[in-house]
């Protein structure tokens, strides 16, 4: 018998009220053994005890009922007890002692096989059409948990339901990846001819140095169609669940986001604030190379992070502001050199942005195919 029940169920405005709950849940179960006790969101009565942020009396006569409960088994009651959160660090650590719970699992987000795995789960009650592929979704949707992978295929069957289809289409799975990914698309919002031009300039760097560098994943689609808050965007094909990342990888993904900034400059000779998100982006990664992953010559294999509570010295945090600065310059000439050096495919690009909106498939892979490859152009 499995007894399952959430950890806000617990918590009450009434003294005592939760811990006799607990009491009665743990009789059921032993009399119900062998049992599974499984208590989700646990954090919510199992914070952890004498911080005045989660002070509460009630909530701590529950949690020290659990404990007691949970260290009070008789030798062969067959009561196995389980619980979930997405706050671990905020736990008691009674609870985590050895005797209670005793066993951590931690759940990453699935790789590709978990994916198509997940995929095939949620998709048993939805008619799919006989063109769709999960091993291409699953590689598509790198990066998503299982919810967004449920989240995705209900999106998708709503979208054929309004189009009165019998089952779901290609179109309306690439649709609903846009939506859960970008966002819903602002067709009512009208956009001026300079603004226009300007994003697709944007897309097209990112494209062009996209495409230019080896060390990322071939470029999927470019869109100039506005969703949520971004103007356009740019995707590249999924990373397979790739999990570790090279420095030369880490450097190519910097470029690739000051690919936009770059390709304003060339094209126009000024910056804009739309680049601002793709700048923040990059500044997080040359960041993280200095300061957590020792990618850094003149700091060596040190790392600057405030959970390891060690002193830093100025100097050290100022060594780290020039290294960081320094990565960033040197991918920002790389980028700025890969779109001075194919400007012709550049601006190709922003002209069939201008005309057909978005690019993907055939005529993608025709226009950058017309691009030679880093390799090419450099010989």
């Amino acid at each position: 018998m499995v007894l399952q029940a959430g950890g806000s169920q617990f918590v009450e405005m009434y003294v005592g009220v939760g811990a006799k709950r607990v009491r009665e849940m743990f009789e059921q179960a032993k009399k119900s053994a062998p049992c599974v006790v499984f208590i989700d969101e646990i954090d919510a009565v199992g914070r952890r005890r004498g911080g005045s942020q989660y002070s509460n009396e009630e909530r701590e006569q529950t949690l020290n009922q659990i404990l007691v409960e949970m260290d009070g088994f008789e030798e062969g009651t067959c009561v196995v007890v389980m619980a979930a959160t997405n706050r671990p660090d905020v736990l008691d650590q009674a609870l985590l002692r050895p005797g209670r719970f005793d066993r951590q699992i931690s759940t990453s987000l699935p790789d590709v096989k978990g994916r198509r795995d997940i995929l095939e789960i949620h998709a048993r009650h939805k008619p799919l059409s006989d063109g769709i592929d999960m091993d291409d979704l699953a590689r598509e949707t790198s990066g998503m948990s299982g919810a967004d992978l449920e989240n995705l295929l209900n999106e998708a069957a709503l979208l054929a339901a309004k189009e009165n289809r019998t089952s779901i289409e290609k179109e309306d799975l690439d649709e609903a990846m846009e939506r859960v990914t970008v966002g819903l698309a602002h067709k009512n919002r009208p956009m001026q001819p300079e603004e226009r031009r300007m994003v697709a300039i944007h897309e097209a760097g990112h494209a062009l140095v996209a495409h230019l560098l080896p060390e990322l994943e071939p470029v999927r689609k470019i869109s100039i169609v506005a969703r949520g808050a971004a103007g356009g965007y740019t995707k590249l094909m999924g990373d397979a669940g790739r999990h570790l990342l090279t420095e030369t990888h880490l450097r190519a993904r910097i470029a690739f986001a000051l690919g936009e900034m770059a390709a304003e400059e060339v094209a126009n000779g000024v910056r804009s604030t739309g680049a601002a998100s793709d700048f923040r982006r990059a500044n997080e990664v040359a960041k993280a190379m200095v300061y957590q992953y020792g990618m850094s010559v003149e700091l060596g294999p040190v790392v600057i992070d405030a959970e390891f509570q060690q002193p830093v010295s100025p100097d050290l945090l100022d060594r780290a502001e020039r290294e960081t600065r320094r990565i960033l310059g040197e991918e920002t000439l790389r980028a700025r050199h890969l779109i001075e050096s194919h400007r012709q495919g550049l601006d190709r690009l922003v002209a069939a942005l201008l005309e057909a909106d978005s690019l993907e498939g055939e005529l993608l892979g025709q226009l950058l195919g017309a691009i030679p490859p880093l390799r090419q152009a450099a010989a």
